[in-house]
């Protein structure tokens, strides 16, 4: 809990609640190399502070009764398994759950740690969603995101709208700074604000086995004032506050802009690249990076900066549409192109191209997408308001971050080369622009356009393979005290049995109709029960994490083959809504599965989809066109849709 940020409260009370905010920060797994400690922010007792107003009603995340949650999962597995396939199944669920099974027994343990912790699931999700995931952050886990809408070309209006966005964040920063952001609301319920608090100075740190993770809070005394800009691999620090800490505005900022385009000519060696690599084989090159002076200065810096900020070089790719520049966001296009113009641990990476596409991606352990979203829509809405200004006074000089590469790492850079361009090469990004229509049209027929996306997706998937597949959406449990995820299980019986009977001659349009509707509304009361804490996945882990801190071997229940077929994610989607034409994209999360990632607009919708082109099975061109086919034919079921 954010407990001393609420204003109005005594300091008795403020007092008493420390604990809780440190909990809330601490769970991120600071590193302290620099003497960074998470420790609670200087109290705001302004009228408009807010951000934090609800944070100490939020209640923790519940741990559901196992019943519930076993009847919950198999209902899930039952549309993946053939008959016998389940009843095997259900028998060791009914063991695992007996009365003398080891289910109640750890259900038991983890009530226990749920009063202990503000949220009993936070830093075990930390730990096994991020920082101990091994592969490549870049295409495994971090997002990228495009804006659809293209800006000027060219450098000068590359350098115009890089000083416009890097504004608009700074804008909104200030709102973060000051706690006066409103909170975020689900319907008529508030939602946890820590993530918003993680955004800026925050950066992944390699370590064997296990990641850290270092965010310089606004209140600390040596906090950041400046970004990182990144402009043909060589990396610069530019302050972005005056001397009376006064965010500079857009004119100043492209005059140290221009500054940075005009002391570079040729190609540094990509050391950013580096942060592609598979997390391990970074974690070993890292020590070495560092034994420099001038490098461990240099990184220092990178680190605790407030984000990155990448000036493309010229990208012209042969594909067309958006989907190259989606790739570009993703990974940078490869080592020809961009890639080595990142650094791919950095928290906020806000990507500016010369070709007139721009974009962002950013690192997913310290946020979801929202947050992030929510700063990138702000920052164009500033983009579109923002007057010439005249520069105040002079800003500080941009400082060139160098670099001291030997033989061991120069080879390193070289590997990572091949392995991140061998991976670009294996993935295929396609976005589809839907404009049939938009989340207007199963409003009208008050039916959730979530709902309504996701049966299409089970629709499309299933036209292409012939069968259903274990699906994961993602949905926020913010509502919680530092919830991040739950998984909803799109994959229905009631979505089953609409995808089959679709192209089914037979079966007549008001039964397609009717099947539909119950799909979207299995999928609705799904979603409910997850966003409230009562999902099946974190529970089952948490169930997991307690048998093995408490040395108790792995129940049978994560032995069957079908839990490990229900967790298999073939297809792997998220809803990452936005005011602007923005579009978030990810790679597959198994070898044989798409990633899908839609922003739902009034009449249109953008899609990202992506998979391997090393699997015979999956190809997210094919993807994409069964995906528009079905959205167009299911709107074929209602009458009166002429007028969309």
């Amino acid at each position: 809990m954010f407990a001393t940020q609420l204003r109005g409260y005594a300091s008795r009370f403020i007092m008493t609640n420390r604990r809780a905010f440190r909990e809330s920060v601490q769970y991120l797994n600071f590193d302290r190399r620099n003497g960074v400690d998470a420790y609670p922010p200087t109290i705001l007792r302004t009228e408009q502070a807010r951000m934090f107003s609800t944070q100490l009603s939020l209640p923790r995340l519940p741990v559901p009764p196992l019943e519930q949650t076993l009847e919950k999962y198999l209902k899930t597995i039952r549309p993946l398994l053939t008959e016998s396939e389940f009843e095997k199944s259900k028998k060791v669920v009914e063991q695992f759950g007996a009365s003398n099974g080891i289910g109640p027994v750890l259900e038991q343990h983890l009530v226990e740690r749920s009063k202990k912790h503000d949220n009993w699931l936070a830093e075990w999700w930390l730990r096994l969603a991020y920082l101990e995931y091994r592969l490549p952050v870049t295409i495994h886990s971090s997002p990228g995101l495009l804006f659809a809408q293209k800006v000027q070309e060219g450098v000068d209006g590359q350098v115009r709208f890089a000083s416009k966005f890097i504004a608009g964040v700074l804008d909104y920063k200030s709102m973060i700074d000051n706690q006066t952001l409103p909170v975020d609301r689900l319907g008529d319920q508030p939602l946890c604000m820590a993530q918003y608090y993680k955004l800026f100075g925050a950066c992944r740190i390699p370590k064997p086995q296990r990641d850290g993770v270092i965010c310089y809070a606004p209140d600390q005394p040596d906090r950041p004032d400046h970004i990182v800009v990144v402009y043909k691999n060589h990396f610069f620090k530019l302050r972005v506050y005056d001397e009376e800490e006064r965010s500079l505005n857009p004119s100043q900022i492209e005059e140290q802009l221009r500054a940075i385009l005009g002391r570079v000519e040729t190609r540094a060696p990509p050391v950013g690249i580096l942060t592609s690599e598979q997390r391990d084989e970074w974690a070993q090159v890292y020590p070495l990076l560092r034994q420099d002076p001038a490098n461990a200065s240099s990184l220092d810096e990178i680190e605790r900066s407030l984000f990155v900020v990448c000036l493309d070089d010229e990208y012209r790719p042969q594909g067309e549409g958006l989907s190259p520049y989606a790739g570009q966001m993703l990974h940078g296009a490869g080592s020809g192109f961009n890639s080595g113009n990142r650094w791919f641990d950095k928290t906020l990476q806000f990507i500016i191209g010369r070709n007139g596409f721009n974009g962002l991606i950013y690192e997913h352990a310290p946020a979801e997408g929202p947050p992030v979203v929510a700063v990138t829509d702000h920052a164009l809405e500033y983009c579109a308001k923002a007057a010439a200004a005249a520069p105040t006074a002079t800003a500080e000089s941009p400082t060139p971050l160098s670099f001291h590469l030997g033989p061991p790492v120069l080879d390193a850079i070289e590997r990572a080369k091949k392995k991140l361009d061998g991976l670009i090469g294996d993935l295929q990004v396609e976005v589809l622009v839907f404009d049939s229509f938009g989340k207007n049209f199963p409003k009208s027929q008050r039916l959730p356009p979530d709902a309504f996306i996701q049966v299409a997706l089970q629709l499309a998937y299933f036209r292409l393979h012939g069968e259903p597949c274990a699906s994961y959406e993602s949905g926020s449990i913010r509502r919680f005290q530092l919830g991040r995820t739950e998984t909803i299980r799109s994959c229905s019986m009631e979505s089953d049995v609409f995808a089959r009977s679709f192209d089914d001659s037979s079966c007549s349009a008001s039964e397609k109709r009717n099947r539909l509707i119950a799909a979207v509304q299995a999928h609705r009361r799904y979603t409910d029960d997850a966003v409230n804490g009562r999902g099946v996945d974190r529970h089952l882990l948490g169930l997991k994490m307690i048998a093995a801190e408490r040395g108790i071997p792995l129940p049978e229940l994560y032995k069957d083959p079908a839990f490990g077929k229900s967790c298999h994610w073939r297809l792997s989607t998220s809803q990452v809504p936005a005011k602007q034409e923005l579009v978030m994209c990810f790679g597959p999360v198994v070898p044989d599965g798409y990633g899908v990632c839609y922003n739902p607009l009034e009449r249109k919708m953008l899609f990202a989809l992506s998979a391997f082109r090393s699997c015979p099975s999956t190809d997210a061109s094919r993807l994409n066109d069964s995906l528009r086919r079905s959205l167009n034919d299911m709107i074929t079921l209602f009458p009166n849709t002429a007028k969309l």
